[in-house]
């Protein structure tokens, strides 16, 4: 896309919205709490029961044998759905580990079972009796210790212009610095929620979810149906910044839970699930060295980044915006991946440019200071 030419009138040059009071169509419903989040779809379906999601009690392994008789004895349990029991699953392209996990463990919290029983109560003390028997494996956590082990990701993972090396080391003044950034998760206010109905074998999801066409292609997919027979309904979204972009574990469970309790079922992941269960920031390793004349000049300019994922993933584009901001002859970038076994990584407000942009900005500063220059 070029922006090469004037644009013609348009709605914000005729300024009817921008810069009017207009209200917003959504102000009402969501000043008097009548807004229809996912999990408070009372109305949409009649009969609604309630899954509780068992997450793995370890990072990385299998289980070896999983005992469901006490929860299926416990009063108002309907139905309990695990990786044995659920059916052939495929698995999105939008998603790295499969959103219900067995007999392998790919992270911590992977979704192994849900409990369906008549209320949340009922469904959450018999989840508490699920037994699960785990045989642990070495994982890698630390991006430290996985990092000279990290490789460079087949796509855009390195760019050169001029020779920065020689840039660099002829400069008068260097800056060669690591900065990182931690793991961090998503917290919005209004949970991963789902309610699922299936009529014949149309599945119906009342979802909290960003991209409802993506999302209805991955429900499809992994439930090897059609993708006329999913629809997916998320009128309001009570925060996603990126954490809601996809397929998750609850519209997936509440849609198995739903086939095999033959009722309508709600799923809600609790806040700890809601961290290790969806996607997180990667936490980031970056090298950045800047060369400049003394009249602050930038000569050279390298930026270079260490993130983990589960294999399969991507990594954390936090050099981008080094390619695209400051003047500079001789340039290096390069992104470097390393496998570990934690949740899955991927979009987390803005991705990439958040932990990039610290560590690029940073530098600036510094540089800026060995010359005795205002950073502006």
């Amino acid at each position: 896309m070029k922006f090469d030419t004037p644009a013609t009138t348009n709605p914000v040059d005729q300024l009817k919205v921008v810069g009017q009071p207009v209200d917003r169509i959504d102000g009402p419903y969501k000043t008097t709490g009548t807004a229809p989040y996912a999990n408070d779809r009372h109305d949409v379906v009649p009969n609604q029961v309630h899954g509780y999601v068992v997450g793995s009690a370890i990072a990385k392994g299998r289980i070896a044998s999983i005992d469901l008789a006490a929860a299926r004895a416990a009063p108002g349990v309907l139905a309990i759905v695990t990786a044995e029991n659920a059916g052939k699953l495929g698995k999105g392209q939008y998603n790295t580990a499969k959103l219900l996990g067995g007999p392998g463990i790919e992270h911590y919290h992977q979704a192994v079972a849900l409990v369906v029983a008549e209320t949340l109560e009922q469904a959450r003390a018999a989840a508490q009796l699920v037994r699960v028997e785990y045989a642990t494996a070495e994982g890698r956590f630390d991006l430290a210790a996985a990092k000279g082990g990290a490789t460079a990701p087949a796509r855009n993972a390195d760019s050169t212009v001029g020779d920065f090396a020689a840039a660099f080391a002829a400069a008068p003044v260097q800056l060669d610095a690591t900065y990182t950034t931690p793991d961090q998760a998503h917290a919005m206010m209004e949970p991963h929620a789902s309610i699922a109905a299936w009529n014949g074998g149309k599945l119906s999801l009342w979802t909290s979810n960003q991209m409802i066409a993506w999302s209805t292609d991955e429900m499809a997919k992994t439930l090897g149906i059609a993708r006329e027979k999913v629809r997916l309904m998320s009128p309001f979204i009570g925060g996603g910044f990126g954490g809601k972009l996809w397929l998750r574990a609850d519209a997936l469970l509440a849609a198995l839970g739903a086939r095999a309790a033959r009722r309508p079922v709600r799923v809600a992941l609790t806040r700890p699930l809601m961290f290790n269960n969806t996607v997180r920031r990667p936490a980031t390793i970056q090298r950045i060295r800047i060369g400049a004349g003394r009249d602050g000049k930038i000569t050279a300019i390298g930026h270079e980044s260490w993130s983990g994922n589960l294999s399969g993933g991507k990594p954390e584009n936090a050099v981008q915006q080094t390619r695209l901001l400051y003047a500079g002859a001789n340039r290096l970038t390069a992104l470097r991946l390393a496998t570990m076994d934690l949740p899955e990584g991927n979009a987390m407000r803005a991705p990439g440019e958040a932990p990039g942009m610290m560590a690029l900005e940073v530098a600036m500063d510094e540089v800026a200071e060995k010359l005795g220059l205002d950073p502006i």
